[in-house]
């Protein structure tokens, strides 16, 4: 094989040196206002990437001092006219996949502007359009809106492979490392700091409640969970884990409630609370006895089991008391045929055939993932002013596979994490938001979680658990947007 060369420079005959391309930030700032419960708030936009470093491994080495390694995009929204910043709340956000950008929490439910939908979180007919967003929480918190690696316009700088931030570990160490750099350069280190995370961000976020005091000496106020999920045991659904069967079970039931097909008709909360009951009780009984079961009491839970949550008993039978979620989406409406969404229960998808295991696709991507693609690259450029021809990666394949080693052999759960930084700083709160038809995280899977944290008595009261009726990304749901601008900004000053 013959040997590579270096290229020859047309002039001199000889080889071509390699120019260095610096990376240097690229950041951008605009100014704004909005009205707010009735109040016009001027504001600033801070938006770009900001270059993160590291130390030479060999510090005897001080010419090589810092080298760059990643370029973050970031949008942050500061309060105008604010004489003491360090008594302005700041709140960095974030959402999850892993490989989601942060746009759905940005545009849905937290920033000065809004992607319009339908009111019951429906795809409206495009072109689409942005809006002042009168429930934004600018007016409680200053925002920091942060797009993990190889998501929006987050990229590696020249020369070093993403790879390494594709996984649980450095995934916190970089978005960590930013909001430590952020706060330093931005003056904010006496602020009250808060993060929101949805989905897995709920997952960072309580990873990052450990890392930033342990690794930056960064004591939060307050997490805000947004669609929760820290123990990966009450969603995994495997042969040898029946936790997640018991723990659907109730959001099974809202999702047939919300359908009508629940049989006799009574209010939602009266049925969950019966739901709840059978689900700890005579199933979860059931599903630990296994084949010890008598022919009776199997076929007194099967009968139940179709009772609460609209699949028929000869399904039930034939899926040994145990559903699993995918099959679930595509059972409930069968008949009819339709299939309901995983993340938002409530809409529903038209599959080409009736006859297959699984559904085709999740109603509620397709209704949100044109909307807030062309929202963000009109608002990023028209009003924010920053440019760039990259895709902004809304929702990334490039992060996959995605590397939980640090829990080999074990479910992922950083439920551990959060009791620790909640034991150790007494005085940092969290906030749930659950989804009463959310069958991505489950409100019921996330009680169990909390219930279960092993927090000292002294400090469950700093727990809060917020419901709405609506899924996963319960903003798309106006009267769901409206009662959750009252829940964050009562957090938010209730933990500052």
């Amino acid at each position: 094989m013959a040997e590579d060369k270096p290229a020859l420079s047309k002039v001199e005959g000889k080889p071509e040196e390699k120019k260095e391309v610096k990376a240097v930030d690229n950041i951008v700032t605009s100014k704004h206002s909005i009205k707010i419960g009735g109040k016009t708030i001027k504001y600033s936009v801070t938006a770009g990437t900001m270059v993160l470093k590291e130390e030479s491994a060999d510090r005897d080495k001080e010419a090589e001092g810092e080298k760059p390694k990643a370029q973050v995009f970031f949008v942050a929204y500061t309060k105008d006219g604010v004489a003491d910043s360090a008594k302005r709340p700041l709140t960095f956000s974030f959402n999850g996949g892993p490989g989601s950008s942060s746009v759905w929490l940005h545009l849905g439910v937290l920033g000065p502007r809004r992607v319009l939908m339908k009111n019951d979180g429906d795809l409206p007919k495009p072109p689409f359009q942005l809006k002042d967003n009168e429930y934004s929480i600018l007016d409680e918190t200053d925002l920091v809106f942060i797009d993990p690696m190889n998501t929006g316009y987050t990229r590696p700088v020249e020369g070093v492979a993403p790879k390494q931030w594709h996984g649980f570990k450095k995934d916190i160490e970089l978005v960590g490392d930013f909001i430590r750099l952020y706060a330093t350069r931005y003056n904010r280190w006496l602020s009250p700091k808060f993060l929101i995370g949805e989905s897995y961000g709920t997952t960072r976020a309580s990873g990052l409640s450990g890392y930033l005091q342990e690794r930056h000496g960064m004591y939060l106020n307050g997490l805000m969970l947004i669609s929760a999920v820290l123990d990966f045991t009450t969603i995994d659904f495997n042969v040898n884990n029946d936790l997640p069967y018991i723990m659907f079970l109730p959001g099974y039931t809202a999702t047939a409630w919300y359908h009508d097909a629940l049989k006799p008709h009574r209010p939602l909360q009266d049925w969950l609370k019966d739901a709840e009951e059978f689900a700890l009780g005579d199933y979860a009984k059931a599903l630990h006895k296994g084949d010890s079961l008598t022919k009776e009491e199997r076929a007194d839970i099967v009968k139940r089991t179709a009772y609460f949550t609209g699949i028929s008993e000869q399904f039930i039978e034939r899926s040994n008391l145990r559903i699993n979620d995918q099959h679930y989406f595509k059972e409930l409406l069968r008949e009819r045929g339709l299939t309901v969404g995983r993340l938002d229960s409530r809409l529903i998808g038209r599959d080409r055939l009736g006859v297959t295991e699984h559904a085709e696709y999740d109603p509620l991507l397709t209704n949100i993932m044109g909307p807030y693609t062309a929202a963000f690259y009109d608002y990023i450029r028209r009003e924010l002013k920053f440019e760039s021809d990259l895709p902004y990666e809304i929702l990334s394949g490039f992060v996959h596979p995605w590397s939980y080693k640090e829990f080999e052999n074990a479910y992922v759960n950083v439920a551990e994490t959060l009791r620790s930084a909640m034991t150790y700083n007494p005085y940092l709160k969290v906030y749930v938001a659950n989804g009463y038809y959310d069958l991505g995280t489950p409100y019921f899977a996330t009680e169990y979680t909390f219930n279960h944290l092993g927090l000292d008595e002294s400090l469950r009261g700093n727990v809060t658990m917020g419901y709405y009726e609506a899924g996963h990304m319960m903003y798309i749901h106006i009267p769901s947007l409206k009662q959750m601008k009252k829940d964050l900004a009562a957090f938010i000053k209730d933990s500052a």
